[in-house]
């Protein structure tokens, strides 16, 4: 029998759109899967499946319980760095690291644990500590049934290297805990940073992958092997694998922090991270994932298929990639189900009850209000990734604020410190009232010197348009004429690349303050996101 499904022959990439940086890639039988970064959206961990490379689903998150993440006051950026994702015996391995502290002095804190399930979309077990000497921590399981912690190392004195190393470590499975010493097996090249590490064995040889350069516009991939899993390493002759640096016309920048995965017909790909920049700077849709496909050469080093180092949009597709490919989104979502739509994640702390709600008021998305959104603790929010350059979402807004600290309405966020916020409010001279709240590298301002007045009581339809590099919020009180509210703001603001050093991508959402504590409730009758191209 001839298969309807078509053959696929091209990968596009990024394969994973909007903030989804630091891939662990893993293939299970025919299935692969990709886990990458959340930092400080809960729940933690987003893991997609594939059967071809090509088309990728969100499926769980598996980080959902306090008890498997608590995140609760983590700066912006941090929580969940660069997962690992693993598999052995029937038993799916997910390590992460927890980073409660990283931008306010020499130190990291960073918390590294493991969890195991059976399926994908678990149960997952209780988390189990391991260490807290450095980030971006990975498991190997060697043929021998031995298996093996690394991560690097980060050293907070003045005047040393502080990305010191790959330390490696084994991990016993009966007394879960790790046991012997711990060697620092690969010190980097003159690239730097070296951190990221997966090891592979491939013919004999341990292959160490790491990220090297930062995760900048100078980030790369490094490759080194040896014949024995604690070295010593040889780097590869043409050291890096993979870089976008100085290649100012490649789509794909900041290429690194990447992992390899082989097919069932025996064809490599590898996983990396990337960025889009609009302006040659601001990547608006965060670091995202592209994958590329590797050959092996006879000297037992792997090379991109298209040869040099630099990543391509298009890649040829595995020889068996069969499927049609993915279109731009477009969700209508109704709040008359029992969950909520996967795609939507919370500030730090889980969707408890407490705060959020499809039955109270049936038929709608309740939020309780809470604190600001410039709290790194209990906000009332929930939103999804941005991951077109063009796209726009809105909501219907029901909410009678009865003083000025009540605030409810449309956000697009990047963090604590930069965000735009449509908010419905009150004013004891104007009423029920409309404004937008803007977070500017962490300085907070009022968009319109005046705030525009509303009807005292029903629905308020909110609607923010991302074109390009700005963005454009509108509103109606009868939901269907649309009036634009202040000017086109700049896009930028939400990126990485604007304020500080950050690792996450734009959100778009709704949230809910209640400054006094009172707790005032709003209501969402929809959401609806869409891009085009």
């Amino acid at each position: 029998m001839v298969s309807s499904t078509p053959p696929i022959t091209q990968i596009n990439n990024p394969v994973l759109r909007g903030f989804n940086p630091d891939p662990s890639i893993l293939r299970v039988g025919e299935d692969y899967f990709i886990a990458t970064s959340t930092f400080e959206w809960f729940p933690g961990v987003q893991i997609h499946h594939s059967i071809n490379l090509v088309n990728w689903e969100l499926v769980t998150r598996p980080l959902d319980t306090v008890e498997l993440l608590d995140l609760e006051g983590n700066p912006n950026s941090g929580g969940i760095w660069a997962p690992c994702l693993s598999y052995d015996e029937g038993s799916f391995y997910l390590i992460y690291t927890n980073v409660r502290s990283w931008d306010d002095g020499p130190y990291k804190v960073a918390h590294n644990y493991l969890t195991t399930a059976e399926d994908i979309r678990g149960p997952w077990s209780d988390p189990i500590y391991l260490n807290s000497s450095g980030f971006d921590p990975s498991l190997f399981h060697d043929d021998d049934g031995r298996k093996w912690l690394l991560n690097m190392v980060w050293d907070h004195r003045r005047g040393k290297n502080a990305f010191a190393g790959i330390l490696l470590q084994e991990f016993c499975p009966e007394t879960q805990r790790l046991v012997g010493p711990i060697e620092n097996i690969f010190l980097g090249t003159e690239l730097s940073l070296v951190e990221g590490p997966h090891l592979y064995k491939i013919n004999g040889f341990y292959y160490l992958l790491t990220a090297e350069g930062g995760t900048q516009y100078e980030h790369a991939v490094t490759l080194a092997r040896s014949r024995k899993i604690n070295g010593p390493y040889e780097v590869h002759p043409n050291n890096p694998l993979l870089t976008s640096y100085g290649q100012t016309e490649a789509i794909l920048q900041k290429a690194g922090h990447a992992s390899m995965v082989e097919t069932p017909e025996g064809e490599w790909y590898l996983a990396h991270l990337c960025g889009r920049p609009i302006d040659g700077k601001h990547c608006i849709l965060g670091r995202e994932t592209a994958i590329q496909k590797l050959v092996w050469c006879e000297d037992g080093w792997p090379e991109l298929a298209q040869g040099g180092a630099t990543p391509t949009v298009s890649v040829e597709a595995p020889a068996a990639a069969l499927g049609n490919v993915n279109q731009p989104t477009h969700q209508k979502l109704q709040f008359n189900r029992p969950t909520l739509d996967i795609h939507f994640q919370s500030l730090r702390r889980p969707m408890d009850p407490s705060w959020i709600s499809l039955t109270d008021r049936p038929g709608f998305l309740r939020l309780y209000g809470e604190e600001p959104t410039v709290s790194r603790f209990r906000q009332s929010l929930v939103a999804r990734r941005l991951q077109a350059f063009g796209a726009e979402a809105s909501t219907c807004l029901y909410f009678e604020p009865q003083t000025f600290q009540e605030m409810a309405g449309l956000i697009a966020y990047y963090d604590t410190d930069n965000h735009y916020y449509l908010r419905v409010s009150r004013d004891e001279a104007v009423g029920r009232c409309l404004n937008i709240l803007q977070a500017d590298a962490a300085e907070i301002s009022e968009v319109l010197d005046d705030e525009i007045s509303l009807p005292e009581t029903g629905p308020i339809t909110l609607k923010v348009k991302l074109a390009g590099d700005s963005l454009q919020f509108s509103f109606s009180t009868d939901g269907d004429t649309f009036l634009q509210i202040g000017p086109a703001l700049p896009v930028k603001t939400l990126s990485d690349d604007y304020y500080k050093l950050g690792f996450t991508g734009a959100f778009l959402g709704l949230c809910a303050q209640d400054i006094s504590g009172q707790r005032r409730p709003a209501d969402f009758e929809f959401f609806t996101y869409q891009e085009w191209t």
